[in-house]
């Protein structure tokens, strides 16, 4: 049964939004695994980007021909489609465990795999052509990304890339009216509550402010325009060293339950007054691969009897008053950083969205489910806000499309390392952060 939420512990009354959740996309309902190869989920991604790919070739580069790899022909240009493919020298490989002898190059950057031998193929259903040019850098790019490229096949059989047709950002709803006045949606990721690091007085300080119990009565006022809060995975830290498939004693399985059971008191104070989304991340109990399912509602018996809890995927997609969201709890970056390189994880972000497609490196290095008909990770609207959780600091950013799209880029920060949540407001797109402390 059903809770209906409580009003506020604010003097105020609280402000309400309309809510739609688009997560139908990342649920796995109907998918049946009959055996289908990870080949399905590159022809299936192919055959859509090629379409919109080849509807842009005419305004660009009308005087062009566009042929397949295989109709290549040497000196003439032309424009070929197709997916990348990465040839990283440093990659690890399943192969390299069962070697007999051991790589005796060394890592020197554990966390990132480029190597500077690093080369780019490009790879339709006719056959594959190396790709050769100072314009296209294979530091920027990795395996699964669909894009065009103009230029012409050379005496070593290479294709010379003279530029790069990129889909761009899709189109994107209006932006509703501007309202006067103002609604907040926090985001919030990585409470790690169960982990050594983490301080449950830091969160439950988050949680009396939002919910209106802390602060004057202008501080209440400002939470009582808090509409929504989005939790972006990792939630819990459950001890590895339990889960070694053998038989629980009951002192494990104490430990075990105990993080989610004090996450769920802790969802329970703000479900009671307000819309609580919570993503699934990858050290949460969910399933690995991507699209992440929601959290089983079992572990939440204190939060989910209100209707205002919502278990969601991972990816995210939502819209509060018109506004659309799109969010993830931070593998897709945190992948594309392991074998491609950027200024920033904005940068990461903002290529996520002009390829179209928010985990280009699954199913390569990225674990997801083998769709045999689809690729749910094609972006077909632009969100107005994309936020990615589970990140080492916080950074934003406005990012502006050729057709007029406006997209608030945020990365959230750990909240277990850093404290720090962050604070929309659904006015205008503006945000700041609450950072709370608990030294003396």
């Amino acid at each position: 049964m059903e809770i209906d939420a409580p009003p506020p512990a604010a003097a105020l009354q609280r402000k309400q939004s309309a809510y739609l959740s688009l997560d139908e996309t990342f649920q796995i309902q109907k998918e049946t695994y009959r055996g289908q190869q990870y080949s399905q989920i590159y022809f299936a991604r192919l055959h859509m980007m090629r379409t919109l790919l080849y509807s842009l070739v005419p305004n660009l580069k009308p005087h062009v021909p566009v042929c397949t790899v295989l109709g290549l022909e040497g000196g003439k240009e032309c424009i070929i489609v197709g997916t990348l493919y990465k040839h990283m020298k440093l990659k690890p490989t399943i192969l390299d465990e069962y070697s007999k002898e051991r790589s005796a190059v060394p890592l020197v950057k554990l966390h990132n795999f480029m190597h500077p031998d690093d080369h780019l193929v490009l790879e339709d259903e006719s056959g594959r052509v190396k790709l050769s040019g100072s314009l296209f850098s294979p530091a920027s790019y990795v395996t699964g990304v669909v894009v065009a490229l103009h230029g012409k096949e050379t005496d070593a059989g290479d294709f010379l890339v003279q530029d790069v047709l990129e889909a761009g950002l899709p189109s994107q709803l209006e932006f509703p009216l501007k309202s006067r006045e103002d609604k907040y949606v926090v985001l919030v990721s990585g409470l790690n509550i169960g982990s050594s690091t983490c301080n449950p007085l830091q969160f439950q300080l988050l949680v009396d402010h939002i919910t209106g119990h802390l602060g004057d009565e202008q501080e209440q006022g400002i939470a009582a325009e808090i509409v929504h809060v989005v939790i972006a995975g990792n939630s819990v830290e459950i001890p590895h060293g339990i889960l070694n498939r053998q038989n629980l004693a009951s002192k494990d399985l104490s430990t075990l339950s105990e993080p989610i059971k004090e996450l769920d008191i802790l969802l329970m104070q703000i479900a009671a007054g307000l819309p609580l989304d919570i993503m699934p991340g990858p050290n949460d109990p969910a399933n690995f691969s991507l699209p992440q399912q929601p959290l089983n509602k079992c572990l939440f018996p204190g939060s989910s009897a209100y209707n205002t809890f919502r278990s969601c995927t991972n990816p995210h997609c939502f819209e509060l008053d018109n506004i659309r969201f799109l969010g993830t709890s931070g593998q897709n970056i945190d992948d594309l950083d392991k074998y491609s390189e950027a200024k920033n994880k904005l940068e990461f972000m903002e290529r996520t969205l002009r390829w179209r497609h928010l985990a280009p490196t699954a199913p390569n290095t990225l674990g997801c489910y083998p769709f045999a008909d689809r690729d749910p990770f094609l972006i077909e609207s632009c969100p107005h806000v994309y936020f990615v959780g589970n990140q080492d600091k916080y950074e934003t950013q406005m990012l502006k499309g050729s057709e007029g799209q406006l997209v608030r880029l945020i990365s959230i920060p750990k909240f277990c390392e850093t404290g720090t949540a962050v604070v929309l407001n659904l006015k205008n797109l503006e945000c700041h952060t609450l950072t709370f402390g608990t030294s003396v």
